[in-house]
């Protein structure tokens, strides 16, 4: 486990999950699922099987490092990457591999984000350490989905019947398709050939490196400047200046949609991207009118297919509702149809333009 290394992603603002989630407590900072636990704490948890706590970066906004410390007591403060500005998921990964690389050149990486719902643990870290094994090639690994419907909230991958020399449960990359609609989504659920883009992924570091050289050269000058900054008292400002040179960009359109080198291992490890209250409500347990309750004091009469969640010791009683998402906190409130859930970062759009409510979100 010396060279086995993650770098967690957690700078996000999870709006898709407001009011739960906001830009002060974002959802990865919160116990969505009632487990006792927040889904970043569930993350480091499952991480740190896999390689050694020191070996563990978590890469978050500057206005959250004190928060992942508090989370993550057994983490080294050291270990917290604070970004100074969100600048997409290029820059958060290059930031962690390009300092790893620094202190360790044979390390091997995960890529994991911080707010996914792994079920089945073990499969998960076979899987992983499949990765681990196979990056000793010059590959970059993608973690593939099974799907299980037609999801057109979800990015795609299509795989070729071409295999990796030893690993032959790695097949080769053919494309990555951004969220389709309905009909295609529909295609790709029933070819065998097409999984979900889970947002993971393992490389060494020389690998990752190389790629960034190739394929987004300007990110490559900016943070090979920082060598001699690295894991010193200077990174810090280092940082501060890299990250206003960035583009923002996701580490997806700069990176994979464009190396020739990209594997995906298909796996089936009980993922969900909690990236919607929708998603959550296929997570929870429901009940006998499947409705999914988050929270205590709610009552339902003739409700049904409902994702209810009540922060707030105030009674909730709802009646007569189908496919709606009520979501109770001490500040909002949001009665929002299932079916048009995506508006939910529009609401959030808008309320942020407004002087009154802005700081609601």
């Amino acid at each position: 486990m010396t060279n086995n290394y993650a770098v967690i992603m957690a700078g996000g603002v999870g709006s898709r999950f407001w009011p739960m989630s906001t830009t002060a407590t974002p959802k990865q900072f919160l116990d969505v699922l009632g487990t006792g636990k927040t889904l970043l704490q569930l993350t480091f948890d499952r991480t740190v099987q896999l390689c050694k706590k020191e070996n563990i970066y978590i890469v978050t906004n500057k206005e959250y490092e004190e928060m992942v410390s508090l989370q993550l007591p057994d983490l080294p403060k050291e270990n917290i990457l604070a970004e100074p500005c969100r600048k997409n998921t290029a820059p958060c990964v290059a930031y962690g591999c390009y300092k790893i690389y620094n202190k360790n050149k044979n390390a091997k990486i995960l890529i994991a984000p911080s707010d996914h719902l792994i079920l089945n643990e073990s499969a998960y870290l076979e899987v992983i350490n499949k990765g681990y094994q196979a990056s000793k090639k010059e590959v970059l690994i993608t973690l593939g989905i099974k799907t299980t419907r037609p999801d057109t909230g979800y990015g795609y991958i299509e795989s070729s019947a071409e295999t990796l020399d030893d690993f032959t449960d790695f097949n080769k990359v053919k494309q990555f398709t951004e969220k389709p609609q309905i009909e295609k989504a529909k295609a790709f659920h029933s070819d065998q050939n097409y999984f979900w883009n889970s947002g993971m992924f393992i490389w060494s570091a020389e690998s990752i490196i190389k790629s960034f050289e190739e394929h987004c050269p300007s990110l490559h000058l900016i943070f090979k400047e920082g060598n001699n900054d690295y894991n010193t008292s200077s990174e810090d400002q280092f940082i501060a200046d890299a990250y206003n040179k960035c583009e923002s960009i996701s580490v997806d359109y700069a990176i994979m949609e464009n190396a020739k080198n990209v594997y995906v291992l298909p796996c089936d490890i009980g993922w969900t991207d909690l990236g919607t209250w929708g998603a959550l409500h296929g997570t929870l347990e429901n009940d006998s009118n499947t409705n999914a309750v988050l929270g205590k004091n709610i009552i339902t009469y003739d409700a049904n297919n409902n994702m209810i969640a009540n922060t707030q010791e105030k009674l909730m009683v709802v009646q007569g509702l189908q496919n709606y998402i009520v979501v109770n906190t001490e500040k909002a409130l949001l009665i929002c149809e299932k079916n048009n859930e995506q508006m939910i970062k529009q609401f959030v759009t808008d309320l942020g333009e407004n002087e009154t409510y802005k700081n609601l979100i």
